[in-house]
């Protein structure tokens, strides 16, 4: 039995007479009644009760008519998302992020990504830059939002947004009412910092923006989340450089200032595997591209 006698038999089964099922299929008459008898003849039952007036169904080929349609949908859907997965519009991704993306960069791609992508299931997971590194290396992931710089010969990383720090104030500081905040002035203060061992792209920037102003910071607590960071800073157990997407994150209690001078920029990027050939990944590196 091959698709064909199936597709044969719903047009016949559908049209309730030969020529009508012919004509819509492309076919000439006798060929297609031969393929209905070969079909009958193989399953060794009568499917169709044929006069010279009418073609009816049988009980049995009532079923096998529900059967028929039931396959070949699934037989189509199955090519359909065949077709989609070529062109990277079907099948699954796994994105890891760093929390300081989801405060603009990865809604926005994430949004154009699901009206564009409808059928591709995406699962999401919040990671570290170190553990997204290890996690795209072990196939947990296939593309990583982070924080560079990161040494992997192995992947692919590509600068997406390029963000200057600012500094993020206890409500109150004496520092929170006045404009630009000369790095200089934070010479004293108690900072909140992210650890370098999780992401020393943020970590190391801090350093470097500091030592240019003529100090090094006291760090007196460290926090993975940047969500903690700024929650710490609300409580007033020091102050912290962000990057100006933390903006987004409105906690009572802070105050988001510009720094006055040269500031560097702290680089969001995207990676992924570099011998990773899935066209779902390619589709979704395209549209980071375009949205970045």
């Amino acid at each position: 039995m091959e698709l064909r006698h199936l597709r044969y038999f719903v047009a016949v089964a559908e049209e309730l007479h030969f020529g009508r099922a012919a004509a819509r299929l492309g076919l000439a008459q006798p060929p297609l009644s031969q393929q209905i008898r070969q079909l009958e003849g193989e399953l060794g039952l009568t499917l169709l009760r044929r006069t010279s007036r009418r073609v009816a169904l049988t009980d049995a080929g009532r079923i096998f008519l529900e059967e028929s349609r039931q396959i070949l949908a699934r037989v189509d859907r199955a090519a359909d998302l065949a077709r989609q997965a070529a062109r990277g519009a079907a099948g699954r991704i796994a994105i890891g992020f760093v929390g300081s993306a989801t405060y603009e960069t990865v809604p926005r791609v994430l949004r154009r990504y699901r009206e564009r992508f409808p059928a591709v299931e995406i699962a999401l997971r919040q990671l570290t830059t170190a553990e997204q590194v290890g996690a795209l290396r072990d196939s947990g992931i296939q593309v990583g939002f982070l924080r560079p710089p990161v040494a992997a010969d192995d992947l692919d990383i590509e600068t997406i947004r390029r963000e200057p720090f600012v500094v993020a104030l206890p409500e109150g500081h004496p520092l929170a009412g006045g404009g630009r905040v000369p790095l200089a002035a934070l010479r004293d203060e108690s900072f909140v910092t992210y650890p370098r061992r999780f992401g020393p792209g943020l970590y190391d920037r801090t350093m470097i923006l500091c030592a240019r102003a003529g100090f090094t910071p006291r760090i007196v607590q460290e926090a993975v989340e940047m969500q903690t960071i700024v929650g710490l800073v609300a409580g007033g157990i020091g102050l912290a450089l962000v990057p100006a997407a933390v903006r987004a994150l409105r906690n009572e209690g802070v105050i988001y200032k510009d720094l006055r001078g040269l500031t560097p920029y702290v680089e969001l990027a995207v990676a992924w595997r570099r011998d990773d050939p899935s066209t779902v990944l390619g589709a979704f590196l395209d549209l980071v591209r375009e949205a970045r």
